[in-house]
């Protein structure tokens, strides 16, 4: 998802009688002390009961059996939704079927209802500013993992190693575990790995530069952290035509990614 994309529109959007707009903040964070019962469930069942009984005092029986039929294919999404969820849930969906945004975030929502012509997208915004598309490059001497994340969830994730012997940054694709090229204490193996990567960090970080730069301005990055080795950081930063919007001064590489974002964004 690319949420300014999203936001763009969701803006734009306008629907004409009898078709409206739901939109739908929902708080189903389980760690929340409000939450501990389930609450979630009974606050949609309210919200989606509340829409139907005014529109059946309105007397509309065109929008009434299109928020109905909207109303089941949410409900269905909303036991699949069950199986695995997120902190919050924003549902913006349209009765002519036009317009249907369901995203659960790892960020807490204020639950809200809305039934109206046009999106609501207050809490969206606020999220987007507080959490816009990220990119985070964790660098250990001759590792460089990159995290893509938008409103605290991992989006996606690349690795790169430095092959010592042809010089080349090569990308790791599948599931993998960055790690330090070489382990703690010492012996000539790895002095001598140290005095060779010292000797040509410049060089090697500034040809990946262009490689990171690429994956920002592709990923639409709108804030870009480099967490690792001061040093290292502020050697990739000077290399990078990108802005870098914090250096974070912390060996961050082989934890989880979810961690990351954790220590770093949030």
């Amino acid at each position: 998802m690319n949420l300014h994309k999203e936001l763009k529109r969701l803006e734009n959007f306008y629907a004409e009688k009898p078709d409206q707009v739901l939109t739908m903040y929902l708080n189903t964070d389980l760690s929340d002390p409000e939450q501990q019962g389930g609450e979630w469930k009974i606050h949609f069942k309210n919200g989606m009961n509340n829409f139907e009984h005014y529109l059946q005092e309105s007397g509309n029986k065109d929008e009434l059996k299109n928020f109905r039929n909207l109303k089941e294919q949410l409900e269905k999404f909303i036991l699949e939704y069950e199986r695995n969820l997120s902190k919050s849930l924003v549902v913006i969906a349209s009765t002519d079927g036009e317009l249907w945004f369901a995203q659960p975030i790892q960020m807490p929502v204020k639950t809200e209802f809305y039934w109206e012509d046009t999106p609501q997208l207050h809490q969206l915004r606020e999220l987007h500013e507080k959490f816009p598309r990220t990119g985070i490059i964790l660098v250990q001497q001759n590792n460089i993992k990159i995290i893509e994340s938008e409103l605290g969830a991992v989006h996606d994730t690349d690795h790169y190693e430095l092959d010592i012997d042809t010089e080349d940054w090569r990308q790791n694709t599948g599931p993998h575990q960055a790690k330090p090229s070489m382990g703690s204490g010492k012996s000539p193996q790895k002095e001598q790995f140290y005095d060779r990567f010292h000797a040509n960090q410049q060089r090697w970080y500034k040809s990946i530069a262009p490689t990171l730069d690429k994956l920002a301005k592709d990923g639409n990055w709108e804030a870009i952290y480099i967490v690792g080795n001061k040093e290292e950081a502020e050697e990739i930063e000077s290399h990078m035509n990108k802005p870098i919007t914090e250096i974070v001064p912390k060996n961050l590489l082989e934890h989880e990614e979810t961690k990351v974002i954790d220590e770093v964004v949030l």
